[in-house]
């Protein structure tokens, strides 16, 4: 069932028309993320990556997958959360955002979640990691929080230089 599309005040999807809808559960640091399941290709193992000769530090480099090559954004030092570890739980979510097939290093994946309309909440004006033109807003699941994630606005970001535009 496709939802219509109003927005809030950032521009972003407001909390009416994402609930109900499935998060994927990740974490950078300390903090717990949530991404549309919908934007999720795949989630794979972090492997080595081909490093692209003066690309932005946080863009690892690109990866074959199944003969298509794909660049590899770290978040973690896209966002300045500490040096990132690469271990057993850290895994490389694929994205399909417009039509381009791209990865995001990320320390874990945890679940999959639904949230209703009560349950998302609109983000505060703080100084997170990401920016709250970034974000939809913060999920609530009893004591856990998890602060919900605009991946199509931060992938096609100006900054990020992976999308020209969401218009093509």
């Amino acid at each position: 069932m496709q939802v219509p599309s109003s927005t809030v005040a950032g521009g972003g999807p407001s909390g009416k028309d994402i609930a109900g809808h499935e998060f994927l559960a990740f974490t950078l640091g300390s903090e717990e993320y949530g991404i549309d399941i919908l934007k999720v290709q795949e989630i794979r193992g972090y492997e080595a990556v081909t490093r692209i000769a003066n690309a932005p530090e946080f863009i690892k480099g690109v990866i074959n997958l199944r003969g298509i090559i794909i660049p590899v954004v770290d978040m973690r030092i896209k966002f300045n959360l500490g040096t990132p570890v690469y271990d057993q739980f850290t895994v490389v979510i694929i994205l399909n955002i417009s039509g381009r097939v791209m990865g995001m290093v990320v320390d874990s994946v945890s679940d999959v979640t639904t949230l209703t309309p009560e349950q998302v909440k609109p983000a505060p004006e703080m100084g997170t990691a990401f920016g709250s033109d970034y974000l939809i807003g913060l999920g609530t699941i009893d004591e856990r929080m998890l602060i919900l994630v605009d991946i199509d606005k931060l992938m096609s970001s100006s900054d990020m230089g992976l999308i020209e535009s969401l218009a093509t």
